[in-house]
């Protein structure tokens, strides 16, 4: 059985978030063959050409991950209607320097959280819209804009049984869209 590796992008470093919370429940809804481990960009410096020939410590840290993954998860707040600067600062480093981008060819799904009512939707576009650009076959359907309500989570912090049904069928979408981007 092939073992498949995601790397988990959470694109909020507050403590207490939501979509960190979001990325540990959705990852235990997982194949067992999947294992998800979130890659730290807390730590990377603000993305500067000037720095491609040398790159930071932590730069290169990430795009080793995101190189030994077969997936990746991008799990994301919306801050001011797009992503966080932190999200696209991270995406920059590891696609660069140009003609080294370790985003490329891996399979991409993007899930978030808010309590506002639209979810994370202007977030997830935006992103796509960059995912696209870098070369990241990303899962269009479903899609999954989730509002932070009463009961998402249940005690242990896995999802509640009002959400079960369907992060389970966006999982399972997941799952195989990672294994048709990985044959060959």
């Amino acid at each position: 059985m092939n073992h498949y590796h995601i790397a988990v992008i959470v694109g909020s470093l507050r403590k207490e978030s939501w979509n960190r919370k979001l990325a540990n429940a959705v990852a235990l809804l997982a194949p067992a063959e999947f294992s998800f481990k979130e890659a730290e960009i807390g730590d990377l410096p603000l993305y500067n050409q000037d720095d491609d020939a040398l790159q930071a410590a932590a730069a290169k840290r990430l795009k080793q991950e995101i190189e030994a993954a077969q997936g990746v998860l991008f799990v994301t707040p919306e801050y001011n209607r797009s992503i966080p600067g932190l999200l696209k600062n991270a995406i920059d480093h590891a696609s660069r320097p140009r003609g080294q981008n370790s985003w490329d060819g891996k399979p991409a799904g993007i899930i978030g959280a808010s309590v506002g009512s639209l979810g994370t939707a202007l977030a997830q576009e935006h992103l796509r819209n960059i995912l696209a650009h870098i070369g990241m076959p990303t899962l269009a359907q479903p899609e999954v804009f989730i509002q932070v309500k009463e009961g998402l989570f249940d005690e242990s912090g896995k999802i509640g049984p009002n959400s079960l049904e369907f992060l389970q069928n966006w999982m399972n979408r997941y799952a195989a869209w990672v294994k048709l981007n990985n044959q060959g």
